[in-house]
């Protein structure tokens, strides 16, 4: 669910009494068009320079407890994660950079990049691919990477669904980008086929391999699920990763993280590979 007028014209952050204006806590459900446009006929967005959103940009924010931190750019950007979408509930309402949202344009929610920026989004269960410009904050769902306009989300195929398996890469207006699209394409994280993505819901991520065997142990007590623990080489030295799954879909991964929450771990998200 994108955060719809996320700052005041003063600057200032006042998350829930903009949650109630805005649709954090609104009881209407959010929805597709009651007419189907032919989204085929809308274009992706085109990359071009423009300033950074006065009121869009704050350094930190906090939403439900929870703080982010904004990017200072948007270069190199590159996540794989959960994509949802909104419609007519947020329609026609002022984004947190101070745009109007409109549905009908290839526009994008996204909780740190810089407002505004660009990005190719990928659906990787069908290979479909969108431009879209991210001009709003969102979406806060624990599990969510971004939050895609309805005509963005229609040209990836996940209206349906309600959410699909994404990649997001930030594109910078005027340089030659290494993506999917490119004869250069970034060699370093190797391209799946499509369909194969897998999710993992990440417990958490600890500088020691006894630490992180205790919490599979702790986490084998109340869970059945297939429980890994998988080194990763970071800058600062092996870190061990605390990994359920493979999760069978979206709501079950979201059930999962609940549940971890319950029982104290706070900070788990879905990963795909």
């Amino acid at each position: 669910m994108s955060y719809s007028s996320f700052l005041s014209r003063t600057g200032l952050i006042a998350v829930y009494l903009l949650l109630i204006s805005c649709g954090g806590v609104i009881t209407e459900k959010d929805s597709a068009p009651t007419k189907v446009p032919d989204v085929s006929q809308i274009p992706d967005a085109v990359p071009k320079y423009e300033p950074r959103s006065k009121y869009g940009n704050p350094a930190q924010y906090e939403v439900f407890g929870k703080r982010y931190y904004t990017l200072t750019s948007a270069e190199g950007y590159r996540e794989k994660g959960i994509a949802s979408w909104y419609g007519t509930k947020f329609h026609g309402r002022r984004t947190s950079s101070g745009e109007t949202y409109d549905m009908y344009e290839m526009t994008a929610a996204h909780k740190t990049l810089p407002l505004p920026s660009y990005a190719e989004v990928t659906n990787l269960e069908n290979g479909r691919k969108v431009i879209v410009k991210v001009n709003d904050r969102g979406p806060f769902h624990g599990n969510r990477l971004i939050d895609l306009s309805y005509s963005a989300a229609t040209k990836l195929g996940i209206v349906a669904k309600g959410t699909g398996l994404v990649e997001v890469r930030t594109i910078t207006p005027g340089k030659l980008q290494k993506t999917a699209l490119s004869p250069e394409a970034d060699k370093t994280m190797p391209e799946k086929p499509v369909g194969s993505a897998l999710m993992f819901l990440q417990v958490g991520a600890f500088s020691s391999r006894s630490r992180a065997e205790q919490v599979k142990n702790r986490l084998q007590q109340d869970f059945t699920d297939n429980i890994i623990i998988e080194p990763f080489e970071a800058v600062k030295g092996t870190l061990y990763r605390v990994r359920m799954g493979p999760v069978v879909d979206v709501a079950y991964g979201d059930n999962l993280s609940e549940k971890l929450f319950d029982i104290g771990f706070r900070d788990s998200h879905i990963v795909i590979e």
